[in-house]
């Protein structure tokens, strides 16, 4: 079983991250801001990832710190779960519609950090949560996991169905990418013999 348990402390945060990669979607997620703890619900069950994340954070300073740090500790702990990469399929991709809303996900595991972000939003906030905050998760799960990552909203009114379908996307896609292809178990998908830094 890839899984892997991760524990981040800074005198921002403290985040305890635990994944298990050939799970079955369950999860348990306390992060102390409902709106980001609703999304890696969506990741989780979606993926089939089992994901148990619990952080504490300055939130009375504002969500930013809790939010990035959360994406870090749960890209680092997906990076180390997946140890040598061996047998993935590493490209997926996902169409995913929400009512009036549709968005792309496509992504590369990679070793090769990067991120674009096609995706726009009409209010500040949702809720309590500023929605200039989703693209810092995304950036800091990217980079902490290791992956290219390319997540552009094609249309949509509703903020809410616009940043669940990116979560939504993100996770059909790594779903697709985690799978073990049974003709290449005992080798990584690279012309190269390893993943990092090179094509």
């Amino acid at each position: 079983m890839r899984t892997a348990t991760l524990e981040r402390k800074t005198k921002e945060t403290e985040i305890k991250v635990t994944v298990n990669l050939d799970g079955t979607g369950t999860y348990r997620v306390s992060t102390g801001i409902g709106f980001l703890d609703h999304m890696l619900e969506q990741l989780s069950r979606h993926s089939l990832i089992d994901l148990e994340v619990e952080a504490k954070g300055d939130l009375h300073i504002d969500f930013h710190h809790t939010t990035e740090d959360t994406g870090i500790a749960i890209g680092q702990a997906f990076a180390q779960a997946l140890g040598d990469m061996k047998g993935i399929t590493r490209y997926g991709d996902a169409l995913i519609p929400m009512d009036e809303t549709l968005t792309r996900v496509a992504l590369d595991i990679s070793a090769r950090p990067y991120l674009i972000w096609k995706v726009a939003f009409t209010r500040d906030k949702l809720g309590d949560f500023d929605t200039e905050l989703f693209k810092e998760w995304f950036q800091a799960f990217a980079q902490g996991a290791g992956i290219t990552l390319h997540v552009e909203n094609l249309y949509g009114t509703n903020n809410h169905h616009i940043i669940e379908s990116c979560y939504k996307a993100l996770a059909r896609a790594l779903r697709t990418a985690l799978a073990i292809d049974p003709r290449k178990a005992d080798s990584v998908p690279s012309t190269k013999g390893t993943l990092g830094g090179t094509l």
